[in-house]
C-alpha cells in the first residue's frame, strides 16, 4: 500500500434545499492544538495546520450550558481513545519495525 505524505483535506458540499456542509480532515502530525478562555469568559479549543483552522467553543456568548459540558466530555473521551489507539498502534508497528518507528 502506498503511503501519502502529511496533508489537510477540506471539502465544501453545497446542494439545493440543504445547508452547506464543510469538512476538514487533518492527516498530519504537524498541528498546533491549543485551548484557553476568551475574555467573555468563554472556553475554546483550536486545531490548526498550515492549511486550515478549526475552532470549537461554547454555545453563543452566554453561560456554559449542560449541552456544552456534554460536548466537552465527548471531545475528551474521543481524544483519550485517539491517544490510546495511537499508542497501541505505535507499539505494534515499532515491534514489527515499521518505517518511521524505532525498532
Amino acid at each position: 500500500m502506498r503511503s501519502l505524505g502529511p496533508y489537510t483535506y477540506v471539502t465544501l458540499t453545497m446542494t439545493p434545499d440543504a445547508a452547506p456542509r464543510l469538512g476538514v480532515s487533518f492527516h498530519t502530525a504537524d498541528l498546533c492544538i491549543r485551548a484557553g478562555v476568551l475574555d467573555k469568559p468563554r472556553p475554546y479549543l483550536e486545531i490548526s495546520s498550515t492549511e486550515a483552522d478549526v475552532a470549537i467553543s461554547t454555545t453563543g456568548a452566554d453561560h456554559v450550558t449542560e449541552a456544552d459540558l456534554c460536548t466537552a466530555r465527548q471531545l475528551f473521551n474521543a481524544a483519550a481513545r485517539y491517544l490510546a489507539d495511537c499508542e497501541r498502534l505505535h507499539f505494534e508497528q515499532s515491534a514489527k519495525g515499521a518505517p518511521g518507528t524505532a525498532a
